[in-house]
């Protein structure tokens, strides 16, 4: 008896579980063929007689479908995930980021627009409208609306009609009340689960949708790629400018001081012919530092490994680097890899204040693994327009990622993969 008792229980908790989740999955299948069932009571009401008595409940079944359809998957998608553990990608198209041009122009991957907001406006309106991922939702919301939402409006009509039955006077009342209470303890546990197969046959990206996808994401790169070589470009250019050239000048005018003065002041022309020594050197040294910063000799003569050691040298924290045994990466992906690390242990002394630093390079199968961890404050996060926005997009031009761990108050993990096949 106990044990009877005990089931009966289990299977109460189970309904009662099961019937919230049909509530939820009926309100979310039949909301699409509500807005149906009110365009068709509009059009009856108007009359068959009255001319363009379609239009408006065609236009209302049309409009009101597609505003539904985003919302429906998503929600969907939510609960499938919530309940099940299953997860269906979503395979929207993502906006890229606009990105400013040499001539002051924005590219947000459609067009040039004049200002950074337009871009972003337009680029918005653009990706929803040509997001191959509208159909699916649309084809979804009618496919829902017809087989998981009707079965899991089941237990609720079933309780609705218990109620009516237990308060109605008439003889046959109570029976048809006790039979919808029936019917609901029944169906509860199982009437939510068609909306697990339905999600996750229809509303999973095509390889057509992620095809798009992944050109629409390689435009956005090579318009970035574009703007950062042209940054690089500027960049050189000053430094060469502002700094050897500069110098150079100066060793010039120095070398012809010291001509004119060779016969008339040796003493001045030997002043004259140290200061130049002194400023080539400086020169050099500038130009090897600059040589370094595109491009550091033993990042192609050593391989990514010496190369961050060496690095570590110039950093002024505690710094401990291991790595894998593996053939040297392509030169890109070394690059790519190199700079990385530069920049995370540049952000570990300037915002993280860290005293120690971990680095780890390693190659696992196909991929290529950087892991920097330090023990500094965290708090790190990708923001737009940040160094570590635009780390994560040069490495998306390998197909690489960046994940971050970095809670506030430390410590701060970030590992940089690309593929290396």
């Amino acid at each position: 008896m106990a044990r009877v008792a005990e089931r009966l229980c289990a299977w109460l908790r189970r309904a009662g579980v099961g019937f919230a989740r049909a509530c939820a999955v009926a309100g979310t299948g039949l909301a699409a063929p509500a807005v149906w069932a009110s365009a068709v009571t509009l059009g009856i009401r108007w009359g068959a007689g009255t001319p363009w008595s379609w239009l408006l409940p065609l236009m209302m079944v049309n409009v009101g479908t597609y505003a539904l359809s985003r919302p429906v998957s998503r929600a969907a998608r939510h609960l499938v995930a919530r309940w099940t553990g299953t997860v269906v990608p979503a395979g929207y198209r993502e906006a890229g980021p606009v990105t400013r041009m040499p001539d002051g122009r924005w590219w947000n991957g459609y067009s040039y627009e004049l200002t950074r907001r337009d871009a972003l406006l337009d680029q918005r309106r653009r990706v929803r409208a040509r997001d191959p991922a509208n159909a699916r939702d649309l084809r979804f919301t009618v496919i829902l609306g017809c087989t998981a939402g009707p079965v899991a409006a089941v237990p609720v009509a079933a309780v609705a009609a218990a109620v009516l039955g237990f308060a109605r006077p008439e003889p046959f009342a109570p029976l048809l009340g006790a039979l919808g209470l029936a019917v609901a303890l029944a169906s509860a546990p199982y009437a939510w689960r068609l909306l697990v197969p339905v999600a996750v046959r229809f509303l999973r990206p095509s390889a057509a949708m992620a095809l798009e996808g992944r050109v629409a994401e390689l435009t956005v790169h090579r318009a970035d790629a574009t703007a950062t070589q042209a940054a690089e470009v500027r960049r050189i250019e000053r430094d060469l400018h502002d700094g050897a050239q500069a110098r150079l000048v100066g060793v010039g005018l120095s070398v012809a001081t010291a001509r004119k003065l060779m016969e008339t002041d040796p003493d001045r022309a030997r002043a004259a012919m140290r200061e130049a020594q002194e400023q080539a050197a400086a020169s050099l040294a500038e130009l090897r530092t600059l040589v370094r910063g595109i491009n550091p000799p033993v990042l192609t003569e050593r391989g990514l490994v010496d190369a961050v050691r060496a690095l570590a040298l110039d950093v002024p924290l505690e710094i401990e680097v291991s790595a894998g045994p593996g053939p040297r990466l392509e030169p890109p992906l070394e690059s790519a890899l190199y700079f990385g690390v530069a920049e995370l242990l540049a952000n570990a002394v300037k915002h993280a204040r860290a005293g120690r630093v971990e680095v780890t390079l390693v190659r696992t199968g196909t991929l290529a693994v950087a892991e920097v961890a330090d023990d500094g404050g965290g708090g790190a996060s990708v923001r737009e327009g940040g160094g570590l926005a635009g780390l994560r997009r040069r490495l998306a031009v390998f197909d690489g990622t960046l994940e971050i761990s970095s809670p506030p108050g430390g410590p701060t993990h970030v590992r940089m993969a690309v593929p290396c096949a």
